[in-house]
């Protein structure tokens, strides 16, 4: 296998699947319809021959081959905005990304996202395994969400890393403020997750269908006082990584991390309200959800590594004035 060209081999687990659905688990996180763009291209073999088919049924031990854009290809406008890089290393690199700031070029978004300034500073050495407009890009996190995320710079460290998110072996762990309490205080949430047929830029929970999403939560501390509502700072930590999951999962639970704009209340009002906090609150332009804590092994190494992440200012003036006004 080389850098344009990576193999799976099908198992009894997988087979009758259909050809996009293995790949889109196997190439996690390349969407649905950039894999179809691979089989429509002609860039997927079957056991040796070019497969068109998406929904093409496998069979045990088949070998599946996709070919990958050379790094030459890549076809994104460089942008040279601050990025915060923690670790790097030949293989890999670990991003504090800022809140506000889209991790890959999409509809609506096709400058100034982190994938623009990656190739403004990294040019060519970042791997192709995601497409042309993901290149580096093993995992996301939401546009408003701040803290951590690893880039890989080769495809074959990129696969390593995917196939732990697939098993679901990365440590992810996010901090976030929400309104009220969480009964129990901690806690496993886990359902399955789908998107909302009447607004496509939300997910839902379903009973029946969607993809199962776990979700284990820990209450640090509740923060009350005569003159704000109740406000929880939480620590989740992930078992799957579902679009969204820790905010749908809040909404499961009927409330929302604050400065949610998508499943939180459009209009915030209150009766009695301290008038600093409440104007932090009104100016918010997201939520307040970090990835503080990231940990994977090393695609080349084999070490464990653990990167920790502090919430942006704008997070830590909202908690340390909860903590003033709740004592």
């Amino acid at each position: 296998m080389n850098d344009k060209t990576i193999e799976f081999l099908v198992n009894k687990d997988d087979e009758l699947d259909r050809l996009d659905l293995f790949l889109k688990s196997k190439m996690n996180p390349i969407s649905r319809s950039s894999i179809k763009k691979f089989i429509d291209q002609g860039l997927v073999n079957l056991n040796g021959i070019q497969e068109y088919s998406s929904s093409k049924k496998l069979k045990n031990k088949d070998k599946v081959q996709v070919q990958i854009l050379t790094k030459s290809e890549l076809k994104i406008i460089p942008s040279n905005l601050p990025i915060k890089i923690v670790y790097e290393d030949e293989s890999l690199l670990v991003i504090d990304k800022e809140a506000g700031m889209v991790v890959h070029p999409g509809a609506g978004n096709k400058k100034d996202t982190l994938v623009n300034a990656l190739i403004h500073k990294f040019e060519n050495t970042l791997s192709t395994l995601s497409g042309n407009d993901r290149p580096g890009i093993v995992h996301r996190i939401d546009k408003e969400t701040s803290g951590l995320i690893v880039v890989a710079k080769d495809n074959i460290s990129h696969q390593k890393l995917s196939d732990q998110f697939s098993k679901h072996s990365i440590l992810r762990k996010y901090l976030a403020l929400v309104w009220g309490v969480l009964r129990p205080l901690n806690g496993k949430i886990s359902t399955l997750i789908k998107r909302d047929d009447r607004n496509r830029q939300k997910m839902i929970t379903n009973e029946i269908r969607g993809k199962k999403a776990i979700t284990n939560y820990n209450t640090i501390k509740v923060f009350q006082s005569y003159d704000i509502p109740k406000i929880s700072l939480i620590k989740f930590a992930l078992e799957t990584g579902r679009t969204h999951q820790i905010r749908v999962h809040m909404n499961y639970k009927k409330t929302n991390i604050l400065g949610d704009k998508i499943y939180g209340k459009k209009k915030v009002k209150f009766k009695k309200i301290n008038q600093e906090f409440e104007k932090q609150i009104l100016s918010l332009n997201g939520q307040l959800l970090h990835a503080c804590e990231l940990g994977f092994i090393h695609p080349k190494s084999q070490k464990f590594l653990k990167f920790e992440s502090k919430p942006p200012k704008v997070f830590q003036n909202i908690h340390d004035l909860l903590e003033k006004l709740s004592n």
